[in-house]
Protein backbone atom coordinates (compact mmCIF):
# COMPACT_ATOMS: atom_id res chain seq x y z
CA UNK A 1 0.00 0.00 0.00
CA UNK A 2 1.32 3.63 -0.88
CA UNK A 3 4.92 2.04 -1.39
CA UNK A 4 5.74 4.12 -4.51
CA UNK A 5 4.43 7.08 -3.00
CA UNK A 6 6.02 6.42 0.58
CA UNK A 7 9.72 5.66 -1.11
CA UNK A 8 9.71 8.86 -3.25
CA UNK A 9 8.67 11.03 -0.16
CA UNK A 10 10.68 9.76 2.65
CA UNK A 11 13.56 10.53 0.02
CA UNK A 12 12.54 13.71 -0.39
CA UNK A 13 12.54 14.59 3.40
CA UNK A 14 16.06 12.56 4.01
CA UNK A 15 17.57 15.10 1.42
CA UNK A 16 15.87 18.27 2.72
CA UNK A 17 17.61 16.80 6.23
CA UNK A 18 20.85 16.89 5.19
CA UNK A 19 21.18 20.44 4.20
CA UNK A 20 20.57 21.99 8.10
CA UNK A 21 19.24 25.43 7.04
CA UNK A 22 16.24 25.23 4.05
CA UNK A 23 16.06 28.25 1.64
CA UNK A 24 12.95 28.85 -0.33
CA UNK A 25 14.49 27.42 -3.74
CA UNK A 26 15.25 24.30 -1.63
CA UNK A 27 11.87 24.27 -0.33
CA UNK A 28 10.16 24.85 -3.83
CA UNK A 29 12.10 22.13 -5.60
CA UNK A 30 11.02 19.37 -3.06
CA UNK A 31 7.76 20.40 -3.04
CA UNK A 32 7.72 19.97 -7.05
CA UNK A 33 9.09 16.54 -6.29
CA UNK A 34 6.13 16.05 -3.93
CA UNK A 35 3.50 17.32 -6.38
CA UNK A 36 5.08 14.50 -9.09
CA UNK A 37 4.98 11.70 -6.66
CA UNK A 38 1.54 12.73 -5.92
CA UNK A 39 0.33 12.79 -9.32
CA UNK A 40 2.24 9.52 -10.09
CA UNK A 41 0.57 7.58 -7.31
CA UNK A 42 -2.78 8.71 -8.83
CA UNK A 43 -4.21 11.85 -6.77
CA UNK A 44 -7.09 13.73 -8.25
CA UNK A 45 -4.84 16.99 -9.97
CA UNK A 46 -6.68 19.28 -7.72
CA UNK A 47 -6.64 17.81 -4.32
CA UNK A 48 -2.66 17.48 -5.08
CA UNK A 49 -2.47 21.09 -6.42
CA UNK A 50 -4.41 22.79 -3.23
CA UNK A 51 -2.07 20.34 -1.15
CA UNK A 52 1.00 21.47 -2.28
CA UNK A 53 -0.13 25.28 -2.31
CA UNK A 54 -1.33 24.88 1.70
CA UNK A 55 2.23 23.31 2.31
CA UNK A 56 4.30 25.84 0.24
CA UNK A 57 2.27 28.74 2.55
CA UNK A 58 2.76 27.30 5.71
CA UNK A 59 6.65 26.18 4.93
CA UNK A 60 7.67 29.62 3.83
CA UNK A 61 6.68 31.11 6.69
CA UNK A 62 10.27 32.73 8.73
CA UNK A 63 9.23 30.81 11.72
CA UNK A 64 9.86 27.49 9.88
CA UNK A 65 13.15 28.55 7.43
CA UNK A 66 14.62 30.27 10.62
CA UNK A 67 14.33 26.85 12.52
CA UNK A 68 17.08 24.97 13.72
CA UNK A 69 15.42 21.69 11.97
CA UNK A 70 13.99 22.82 9.17
CA UNK A 71 13.37 19.51 7.51
CA UNK A 72 11.43 17.99 10.37
CA UNK A 73 9.13 21.14 10.60
CA UNK A 74 8.02 21.20 6.65
CA UNK A 75 7.77 17.20 7.61
CA UNK A 76 5.52 18.52 10.51
CA UNK A 77 3.48 20.71 7.91
CA UNK A 78 2.99 18.10 5.14
CA UNK A 79 1.48 15.88 7.71
CA UNK A 80 -0.65 17.88 8.82
CA UNK A 81 -1.75 18.68 5.51
CA UNK A 82 -2.23 15.08 4.56
CA UNK A 83 -4.10 14.20 7.06
CA UNK A 84 -6.83 16.93 6.44
CA UNK A 85 -6.98 15.99 2.48
CA UNK A 86 -7.11 12.37 3.99
CA UNK A 87 -10.29 13.46 6.02
CA UNK A 88 -8.81 15.17 9.11
CA UNK A 89 -10.50 13.35 12.48
CA UNK A 90 -12.59 10.02 12.29
CA UNK A 91 -15.67 9.52 11.26
CA UNK A 92 -17.73 6.83 13.15
CA UNK A 93 -20.95 5.09 11.91
CA UNK A 94 -23.62 6.83 13.36
CA UNK A 95 -26.06 4.80 15.62
CA UNK A 96 -30.09 4.89 15.61
CA UNK A 97 -31.43 6.16 18.93
CA UNK A 98 -34.23 3.71 18.50
CA UNK A 99 -33.05 0.30 16.93
CA UNK A 100 -32.30 -1.21 14.90
CA UNK A 101 -29.67 1.34 12.85
CA UNK A 102 -29.90 0.56 9.00
CA UNK A 103 -26.62 0.47 6.70
CA UNK A 104 -27.54 0.51 3.08
CA UNK A 105 -24.31 -0.78 1.62
CA UNK A 106 -24.57 -0.21 -2.42
CA UNK A 107 -21.55 -0.20 -5.08
CA UNK A 108 -20.73 -1.36 -8.43
CA UNK A 109 -20.34 -5.06 -9.16
CA UNK A 110 -16.69 -6.37 -8.57
CA UNK A 111 -15.84 -3.82 -5.80
CA UNK A 112 -16.65 -6.36 -2.93
CA UNK A 113 -19.60 -4.73 -1.93
CA UNK A 114 -21.16 -8.19 -0.87
CA UNK A 115 -17.98 -9.40 0.80
CA UNK A 116 -17.77 -6.00 2.67
CA UNK A 117 -21.17 -6.32 4.13
CA UNK A 118 -20.56 -9.02 5.96
CA UNK A 119 -17.08 -7.79 6.97
CA UNK A 120 -19.19 -5.03 8.94
CA UNK A 121 -21.25 -7.67 10.31
CA UNK A 122 -18.29 -9.35 12.02
CA UNK A 123 -17.05 -5.83 13.07
CA UNK A 124 -19.77 -5.03 14.77
CA UNK A 125 -20.66 -8.82 16.17
CA UNK A 126 -17.06 -8.06 17.75
CA UNK A 127 -17.92 -5.03 19.21
CA UNK A 128 -21.28 -6.26 20.79
CA UNK A 129 -23.63 -5.84 18.76
CA UNK A 130 -26.57 -7.91 17.34
CA UNK A 131 -26.18 -7.84 13.71
CA UNK A 132 -28.88 -9.14 11.09
CA UNK A 133 -27.74 -9.30 7.40
CA UNK A 134 -30.17 -8.94 4.35
CA UNK A 135 -29.72 -10.05 1.03
CA UNK A 136 -31.25 -7.74 -0.82
CA UNK A 137 -29.08 -8.36 -4.07
CA UNK A 138 -31.45 -9.96 -6.02
CA UNK A 139 -30.19 -8.81 -9.18
CA UNK A 140 -27.40 -10.91 -8.79
CA UNK A 141 -28.65 -14.49 -8.39
CA UNK A 142 -24.67 -15.59 -6.80
CA UNK A 143 -25.10 -12.82 -4.49
CA UNK A 144 -27.98 -14.68 -2.37
CA UNK A 145 -25.76 -17.62 -2.27
CA UNK A 146 -22.83 -15.27 -1.52
CA UNK A 147 -24.32 -13.88 1.37
CA UNK A 148 -25.67 -16.97 2.87
CA UNK A 149 -22.53 -18.32 3.34
CA UNK A 150 -20.51 -16.05 4.83
CA UNK A 151 -23.58 -15.35 7.03
CA UNK A 152 -22.41 -19.41 8.32
CA UNK A 153 -18.92 -18.12 8.15
CA UNK A 154 -18.99 -15.25 10.92
CA UNK A 155 -22.66 -16.51 12.87
CA UNK A 156 -24.54 -13.95 11.75
CA UNK A 157 -28.09 -14.41 10.83
CA UNK A 158 -28.81 -13.71 6.98
CA UNK A 159 -32.83 -12.35 5.86
CA UNK A 160 -32.73 -13.55 2.54
CA UNK A 161 -36.19 -14.25 -0.11
CA UNK A 162 -33.96 -15.86 -2.89
CA UNK A 163 -34.52 -13.92 -6.47
CA UNK A 164 -38.72 -13.85 -6.85
CA UNK A 165 -38.52 -10.78 -4.73
CA UNK A 166 -37.70 -7.33 -5.26
CA UNK A 167 -35.10 -5.83 -2.98
CA UNK A 168 -37.10 -2.90 -1.84
CA UNK A 169 -39.43 -5.07 -0.46
CA UNK A 170 -36.98 -7.60 1.45
CA UNK A 171 -35.44 -5.25 3.16
CA UNK A 172 -39.05 -4.07 4.22
CA UNK A 173 -39.78 -7.72 5.26
CA UNK A 174 -36.11 -8.08 6.88
CA UNK A 175 -37.00 -5.04 8.71
CA UNK A 176 -39.85 -6.50 10.70
CA UNK A 177 -37.46 -9.51 11.47
CA UNK A 178 -35.21 -7.54 12.98
CA UNK A 179 -37.69 -5.99 15.28
CA UNK A 180 -38.50 -9.45 16.02
CA UNK A 181 -35.20 -11.11 16.50
CA UNK A 182 -34.05 -8.13 18.94
CA UNK A 183 -31.32 -7.11 16.14
CA UNK A 184 -29.76 -3.50 16.60
CA UNK A 185 -28.23 -3.58 13.89
CA UNK A 186 -29.58 -4.10 10.07
CA UNK A 187 -27.13 -4.44 7.23
CA UNK A 188 -28.61 -4.29 3.34
CA UNK A 189 -26.84 -5.72 0.75
CA UNK A 190 -28.53 -3.71 -1.89
CA UNK A 191 -28.06 -4.94 -5.85
CA UNK A 192 -24.75 -3.94 -7.63
CA UNK A 193 -24.44 -3.10 -11.38
CA UNK A 194 -21.73 -3.28 -13.93
CA UNK A 195 -22.54 0.80 -14.24
CA UNK A 196 -24.37 3.44 -13.05
CA UNK A 197 -28.22 3.40 -14.01
CA UNK A 198 -31.73 4.22 -13.35
CA UNK A 199 -32.99 1.30 -12.48
CA UNK A 200 -30.87 0.98 -9.87
CA UNK A 201 -31.08 4.15 -8.30
CA UNK A 202 -34.52 3.78 -8.39
CA UNK A 203 -33.91 1.26 -6.60
CA UNK A 204 -32.21 2.79 -4.01
CA UNK A 205 -34.32 5.77 -3.91
CA UNK A 206 -37.52 3.35 -2.38
CA UNK A 207 -35.34 1.94 -0.17
CA UNK A 208 -34.11 4.93 1.07
CA UNK A 209 -37.38 6.49 1.32
CA UNK A 210 -39.22 3.89 2.64
CA UNK A 211 -36.28 2.68 5.48
CA UNK A 212 -34.83 5.83 5.79
CA UNK A 213 -31.41 4.05 6.55
CA UNK A 214 -29.53 5.98 8.79
CA UNK A 215 -26.11 5.16 7.12
CA UNK A 216 -25.56 4.96 3.39
CA UNK A 217 -22.25 3.35 2.63
CA UNK A 218 -20.89 3.06 -0.84
CA UNK A 219 -18.15 0.16 -1.18
CA UNK A 220 -15.50 1.21 -3.28
CA UNK A 221 -12.49 -0.37 -5.21
CA UNK A 222 -9.45 1.24 -4.59
CA UNK A 223 -7.75 -0.23 -7.32
CA UNK A 224 -9.59 1.17 -10.13
CA UNK A 225 -7.80 4.62 -8.94
CA UNK A 226 -9.82 8.00 -10.17
CA UNK A 227 -12.94 5.72 -11.70
CA UNK A 228 -13.37 5.31 -7.65
CA UNK A 229 -13.34 8.95 -7.27
CA UNK A 230 -15.72 9.11 -9.68
CA UNK A 231 -18.33 6.62 -9.00
CA UNK A 232 -18.40 8.09 -5.36
CA UNK A 233 -19.58 11.74 -6.95
CA UNK A 234 -22.21 9.50 -8.84
CA UNK A 235 -23.84 8.10 -6.23
CA UNK A 236 -23.58 10.59 -4.00
CA UNK A 237 -25.19 13.21 -6.05
CA UNK A 238 -28.35 10.59 -6.27
CA UNK A 239 -28.65 8.82 -2.74
CA UNK A 240 -26.71 11.47 -0.52
CA UNK A 241 -23.94 9.09 0.86
CA UNK A 242 -22.75 9.35 4.68
CA UNK A 243 -19.30 6.91 4.18
CA UNK A 244 -17.51 5.74 2.14
CA UNK A 245 -15.73 1.81 2.37
CA UNK A 246 -12.55 1.55 0.46
CA UNK A 247 -12.05 -2.22 -0.23
CA UNK A 248 -8.27 -3.66 -2.08
CA UNK A 249 -6.58 -0.78 -0.27
CA UNK A 250 -3.68 -3.29 0.46
CA UNK A 251 -3.39 -3.95 -3.31
CA UNK A 252 -2.93 -0.87 -4.82
CA UNK A 253 0.41 0.30 -4.54
CA UNK A 254 -0.14 3.97 -5.25
CA UNK A 255 -3.51 4.67 -3.68
CA UNK A 256 -4.55 7.40 -5.35
CA UNK A 257 -7.97 7.03 -4.69
CA UNK A 258 -7.55 6.85 -0.76
CA UNK A 259 -5.78 10.20 -0.93
CA UNK A 260 -8.62 11.95 -3.43
CA UNK A 261 -12.07 10.79 -3.12
CA UNK A 262 -12.82 12.05 0.51
CA UNK A 263 -11.10 15.47 -0.41
CA UNK A 264 -13.14 15.45 -3.96
CA UNK A 265 -16.75 13.98 -2.44
CA UNK A 266 -16.41 15.54 0.89
CA UNK A 267 -18.16 12.38 1.78
CA UNK A 268 -15.68 10.87 4.75
CA UNK A 269 -14.43 7.34 4.68
CA UNK A 270 -15.11 5.19 7.81
CA UNK A 271 -13.61 1.61 6.75
CA UNK A 272 -10.79 0.21 4.59
CA UNK A 273 -10.20 -3.12 3.85
CA UNK A 274 -6.92 -4.31 4.40
CA UNK A 275 -7.05 -8.30 2.63
CA UNK A 276 -9.56 -11.00 1.26
CA UNK A 277 -10.14 -12.77 5.23
CA UNK A 278 -13.28 -11.58 6.81
CA UNK A 279 -11.98 -9.71 9.63
CA UNK A 280 -9.95 -7.40 7.24
CA UNK A 281 -12.28 -4.65 7.79
CA UNK A 282 -10.35 -1.81 10.12
CA UNK A 283 -12.22 1.19 10.88
CA UNK A 284 -10.47 4.41 8.65
CA UNK A 285 -8.21 6.28 10.60
CA UNK A 286 -6.61 9.96 8.76
CA UNK A 287 -3.94 10.54 10.58
CA UNK A 288 -2.96 6.89 11.04
CA UNK A 289 -2.87 6.63 7.29
CA UNK A 290 -0.84 10.14 6.61
CA UNK A 291 2.03 8.37 8.91
CA UNK A 292 1.67 5.38 7.14
CA UNK A 293 1.97 7.34 3.94
CA UNK A 294 5.05 9.04 5.30
CA UNK A 295 7.16 5.61 6.58
CA UNK A 296 6.10 6.62 10.14
CA UNK A 297 4.33 3.13 10.73
CA UNK A 298 1.30 2.91 12.83
CA UNK A 299 1.91 1.52 15.95
CA UNK A 300 -1.17 2.30 17.51
CA UNK A 301 -2.87 0.24 14.63
CA UNK A 302 -0.29 -2.97 15.32
CA UNK A 303 -1.12 -2.05 18.86
CA UNK A 304 -4.45 -2.45 18.82
CA UNK A 305 -4.39 -5.68 16.85
CA UNK A 306 -1.97 -7.36 19.01
CA UNK A 307 -4.41 -6.82 21.81
CA UNK A 308 -7.21 -8.50 19.80
CA UNK A 309 -5.50 -11.40 18.93
CA UNK A 310 -3.01 -12.12 22.20
CA UNK A 311 -4.04 -14.40 24.94
CA UNK A 312 -3.59 -12.96 28.06
CA UNK A 313 -2.04 -15.72 29.76
CA UNK A 314 0.46 -16.62 27.12
CA UNK A 315 1.63 -13.62 26.44
CA UNK A 316 2.54 -13.12 30.15
CA UNK A 317 4.52 -16.37 29.86
CA UNK A 318 6.08 -15.56 26.78
CA UNK A 319 7.11 -12.04 28.26
CA UNK A 320 8.55 -13.54 31.16
CA UNK A 321 10.92 -16.07 28.37
CA UNK A 322 11.48 -13.00 26.36
CA UNK A 323 12.82 -11.15 30.05
CA UNK A 324 15.15 -14.17 30.29
CA UNK A 325 16.16 -14.93 27.00
CA UNK A 326 14.70 -18.65 27.43
CA UNK A 327 12.31 -17.82 23.72
CA UNK A 328 12.25 -21.33 22.25
CA UNK A 329 10.90 -22.75 18.87
CA UNK A 330 7.28 -23.38 20.88
CA UNK A 331 7.43 -19.76 21.22
CA UNK A 332 7.97 -18.45 18.15
CA UNK A 333 5.38 -20.65 16.37
CA UNK A 334 2.92 -19.08 19.19
CA UNK A 335 4.16 -15.40 17.90
CA UNK A 336 3.33 -16.97 13.98
CA UNK A 337 -0.21 -18.24 15.37
CA UNK A 338 -0.84 -14.53 16.32
CA UNK A 339 0.97 -12.50 13.57
CA UNK A 340 -1.07 -14.74 11.12
CA UNK A 341 -4.85 -13.33 13.53
CA UNK A 342 -3.76 -9.82 13.21
CA UNK A 343 -3.77 -9.76 8.88
CA UNK A 344 -1.54 -10.44 6.20
CA UNK A 345 2.59 -10.08 7.11
CA UNK A 346 2.94 -7.11 4.30
CA UNK A 347 0.15 -5.22 6.43
CA UNK A 348 1.60 -5.90 9.84
CA UNK A 349 5.56 -4.92 8.40
CA UNK A 350 3.47 -1.57 7.39
CA UNK A 351 3.07 -0.66 11.00
CA UNK A 352 6.54 -0.74 11.91
CA UNK A 353 8.16 2.41 11.55
CA UNK A 354 11.23 2.23 9.04
CA UNK A 355 10.45 -1.51 8.42
CA UNK A 356 9.46 -0.24 4.61
CA UNK A 357 13.17 0.84 4.58
CA UNK A 358 14.37 -2.04 6.01
CA UNK A 359 12.97 -4.49 3.90
CA UNK A 360 14.64 -2.67 0.78
CA UNK A 361 18.43 -2.99 2.85
CA UNK A 362 17.91 -6.61 3.93
CA UNK A 363 16.02 -8.82 1.85
CA UNK A 364 15.34 -11.47 4.70
CA UNK A 365 13.03 -8.97 6.40
CA UNK A 366 11.27 -8.46 3.24
CA UNK A 367 8.31 -11.47 4.32
CA UNK A 368 5.29 -12.63 3.26
CA UNK A 369 2.48 -14.65 3.70
CA UNK A 370 3.82 -17.73 2.03
CA UNK A 371 7.46 -17.52 3.61
CA UNK A 372 5.49 -17.39 7.11
CA UNK A 373 4.06 -20.55 6.13
CA UNK A 374 7.25 -22.25 4.90
CA UNK A 375 8.82 -21.36 8.71
CA UNK A 376 5.11 -22.59 10.10
CA UNK A 377 5.52 -25.63 8.50
CA UNK A 378 9.24 -26.01 8.91
CA UNK A 379 8.90 -25.76 12.74
CA UNK A 380 5.76 -28.45 13.00
CA UNK A 381 8.05 -31.11 11.35
CA UNK A 382 10.23 -30.52 14.59
CA UNK A 383 9.79 -32.80 17.55
CA UNK A 384 8.59 -30.84 20.99
CA UNK A 385 12.01 -31.85 22.09
CA UNK A 386 13.99 -30.24 18.91
CA UNK A 387 11.79 -27.52 19.07
CA UNK A 388 12.70 -26.84 22.85
CA UNK A 389 16.29 -27.43 22.02
CA UNK A 390 17.40 -26.43 18.60
CA UNK A 391 20.83 -26.69 19.54
CA UNK A 392 20.44 -30.81 19.39
CA UNK A 393 19.45 -30.10 15.66
CA UNK A 394 22.44 -31.87 13.37
CA UNK A 395 22.66 -32.69 10.02
CA UNK A 396 20.54 -35.64 9.81
CA UNK A 397 18.07 -34.00 12.04
CA UNK A 398 17.83 -31.41 9.45
CA UNK A 399 17.21 -33.90 6.27
CA UNK A 400 14.25 -35.11 8.04
CA UNK A 401 12.40 -31.68 8.85
CA UNK A 402 13.25 -30.72 5.81
CA UNK A 403 11.33 -33.60 4.18
CA UNK A 404 8.95 -33.42 6.71
CA UNK A 405 8.13 -29.74 5.55
CA UNK A 406 8.46 -29.65 1.92
CA UNK A 407 11.36 -27.59 2.04
CA UNK A 408 15.13 -27.58 1.94
CA UNK A 409 18.14 -28.40 4.69
CA UNK A 410 19.06 -25.01 3.57
CA UNK A 411 16.01 -23.36 4.63
CA UNK A 412 15.93 -25.26 8.06
CA UNK A 413 19.47 -24.11 8.34
CA UNK A 414 18.38 -20.52 7.73
CA UNK A 415 15.29 -20.73 10.35
CA UNK A 416 17.59 -21.76 12.93
CA UNK A 417 20.56 -19.06 12.21
CA UNK A 418 17.52 -16.71 12.43
CA UNK A 419 16.31 -17.91 15.80
CA UNK A 420 20.09 -17.54 17.00
CA UNK A 421 20.30 -14.18 16.12
CA UNK A 422 16.76 -13.64 18.00
CA UNK A 423 17.92 -14.65 20.70
CA UNK A 424 21.30 -12.95 20.96
CA UNK A 425 18.85 -9.60 20.10
CA UNK A 426 16.80 -10.45 22.84
CA UNK A 427 19.55 -10.76 25.56
CA UNK A 428 20.67 -7.15 23.93
CA UNK A 429 17.48 -6.07 24.70
CA UNK A 430 17.86 -6.43 28.61
CA UNK A 431 20.27 -3.75 28.80
CA UNK A 432 20.39 0.16 29.80
CA UNK A 433 18.16 2.55 27.56
CA UNK A 434 16.90 -0.59 25.27
CA UNK A 435 15.63 -2.03 28.32
CA UNK A 436 13.42 0.79 28.71
CA UNK A 437 12.23 1.11 25.40
CA UNK A 438 11.21 -2.73 25.22
CA UNK A 439 9.49 -2.39 29.01
CA UNK A 440 7.60 0.65 27.46
CA UNK A 441 6.45 -1.25 24.49
CA UNK A 442 5.67 -4.44 26.60
CA UNK A 443 3.16 -2.19 28.67
CA UNK A 444 1.67 -1.13 25.85
CA UNK A 445 1.30 -4.06 24.28
CA UNK A 446 -0.10 -5.65 27.46
CA UNK A 447 -2.91 -2.82 27.77
CA UNK A 448 -0.91 -1.13 30.54
CA UNK A 449 -0.52 -4.54 32.50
Amino acid sequence: MFEALTDKLTGVFKRLGGKGRLTEKEIDEALREVRVALLEADVNFKVARDFIAKVKERAMQPAVLESMTPAQAVMGIVQEELTAILGGAQKRLSAASQPPTIVMMVGLQGAGKTTATAKLALYLKRGGNKPLLVAADVKRPAAVQQLVTLGKQIDVPVYEEGTGTPGDKVCEHALQRAKETGANWMILDTAGRLHIDEEMMGELGRIKERLHPHESLLVVDAMTGQDAVRAAEEFHKKVSLTGLVLTKLDGDARGGAALSVSSVTGVPIKFIGMGEKVDALEPYHPDRLAQRILGMGDMATLIEKAQEGIDEKKAKEIEKKFRKAEFDMEDMLEQFKTIKKMGSIGNVLGMIPGMSMLSKKMPTANVDDKAMARVEAIILSMTKRERRKPEIINGSRRKRIAMGSGTTPAEVNRLLTQYEEMRKMMKRLQSGRTKHMTDSFMRQLGGGR
